[in-house]
């Protein structure tokens, strides 16, 4: 089964690109958060360059417009302080009043780390002293202490590559845990739908997160089952009405066509009420063969006709149903000729024979019923791509456009047609084709090169 397999895939690749793009944001938003909170320069590199552009001139100190320009927008203060006396001998105009102006070693100390007086402090190497920038109380956060063991920067990058393999590792099981339920109800219901279409019973366990779908399927099921029961009995029950009724017809079919022939044959009758019986006898014999055809069309659909089933020569078995038609056509209107090639010496076949003389004679007969006036019947078996073919076709009147197309597409010999007053090329092809169907063949009808109806049945050659 492909489909819960292709389900898992499916549901992997969607946590997967869950992930990346879950990360992708959040790596964007704290870009966009972060950026107008961080100023463009380094608070450090202000302070070097602040220290490197501090002209000092003896005791005088002046600080560049540009720096002290900058230094407001930042709302910072600046103060120098001289190496030898640990004095401050420059500051800007907004210092603080808290700012100390003199500072011992620890407390320079303690300024170049973090703070002074909570201030954030960053310091510059100026000329032979140090520049302390201050930004407000609020403006930066500084660790003071900041060590770390040499061995854990150095595999820092795989510790990193470590922890995110880990969490993503933890989160695919979570996943998975958390969908193994959902999977384990999927499983059956997948199988059930699959099942449904071959018409047999189901049943899907109504439990877990999908119940009210089993539930549904096992209610289609029920209802499946239920209509082919139904089917199997009105299918039943009209083959067995079909064999009721011609075998009830036959009885006095066969009383009419007794004493229509023997008015037929009566010399006391005058000529034109003999020719009246020999209309009737004809007539009777056509209603026999077509109650036999329709008694035979129904057990070959419900397959109530069973199958003698035997290795066959089909060029044998078609040649001896056209030399039957032509010793039984005595006023020779109707000339059968043999078109298969003379090299072809046998095609076998497995098949039921007579089924299959059957659908040969069906053909060379509707090619007879349908042209009253006399044709040429064209009688031939070929051999293709390991299929055999058996052709019949005449040089008739043929059929339409239209009947042809119906004649291929007819699902049913049950089908009503309201056209009685022609003739009609219908029953006998669809025997024919419910016969070549029960050997695994098929049948193409169409038309004739000779200006008629052909038709071609096609069956698996028995290799």
């Amino acid at each position: 089964m492909k489909s819960v397999p292709r389900l898992i895939r499916r549901f992997i690749s969607i946590l997967f690109l869950s992930i990346f793009f879950l990360l992708l944001l959040n790596f964007l938003l704290l870009y966009f958060m972060t950026k107008d909170q961080t100023s463009s320069r380094s608070p450090y590199a202000t302070a070097q360059e602040a220290a490197r552009g501090l002209i000092r001139d003896g005791e005088n100190c002046a600080l560049g417009q540009d720096f002290q320009e900058m230094l407001r927008e930042e709302n910072a203060w600046a103060v120098f302080i001289d190496n030898d006396t640990h004095r401050v001998i420059w500051h800007t105009e907004d210092l603080p009043e808290d700012i100390p102006m003199e500072y011992s070693l620890s407390e320079i100390a303690d300024l170049t780390l973090g703070y002074v007086r909570d201030y954030p402090t960053y310091v510059g190497d100026g000329d032979n002293g140090i520049m302390v920038l201050g930004y407000p109380r609020d403006r930066y956060w500084k660790s003071m202490w900041p060590t770390w063991d040499y061995d854990f920067i150095a595999n820092l990058p795989w510790n990193i590559l470590t922890v995110m393999l880990l969490n993503l590792l933890s989160f695919l099981i979570l996943y998975m845990v958390a969908n193994t339920g959902l999977l384990k109800s999927v499983n059956p219901i997948v199988k059930g739908i699959q099942t449904l279409p071959t018409g047999e019973p189901v049943y899907v366990r109504e439990k877990g997160v999908l119940s009210e779908l089993a539930a549904s399927i096992n209610h289609t099921s029920e209802m499946l089952q239920m209509q082919q029961r139904q089917l199997r009995r009105k299918e039943t029950a009209r083959a067995n009405w079909i064999a009721g009724v011609s075998h009830d017809i036959r009885t006095p079919l066969s009383m009419v066509m007794g004493y229509a022939g023997q008015l037929a044959g009566d010399l006391r009758l005058p000529e034109e009420e003999q020719k009246k019986a020999q209309v009737i006898v004809r007539q009777s014999a056509r209603m026999k063969n077509l109650i036999n055809d329709l008694n035979l069309a129904s057990k070959l659909e419900y397959n109530m006709q069973p199958l003698a089933r035997g290795r066959e020569n089909a060029v044998a078995l078609v040649r001896q149903v056209a030399v039957d038609f032509i010793n039984m056509d005595i006023d020779r209107r109707f000339q059968i000729e043999w078109t298969a090639e003379e090299s072809l010496r046998a095609c076998m076949v497995d098949g039921d024979r007579d089924l299959l003389m059957r659908a040969v004679s069906n053909l060379i007969q509707n090619s007879i019923n349908h042209n009253e006036q006399g044709c040429r019947i064209y009688v031939g078996v070929w051999q293709e791509e390991g299929s055999c073919v058996i052709r019949v076709e005449d040089d008739g009147k043929g059929a339409s456009d239209a009947q042809i197309e119906k004649l291929n597409h007819t699902p049913h010999y049950m089908v009503c047609d309201t056209n009685t007053t022609e003739q009609r090329h219908g029953l006998g092809l669809l025997i024919v084709r419910q016969i070549a169907a029960s050997h695994g063949g098929t049948v193409r009808i169409g038309r004739s090169s000779y200006g008629g109806l052909s038709v071609e049945i096609v069956l698996p050659v028995d290799s």
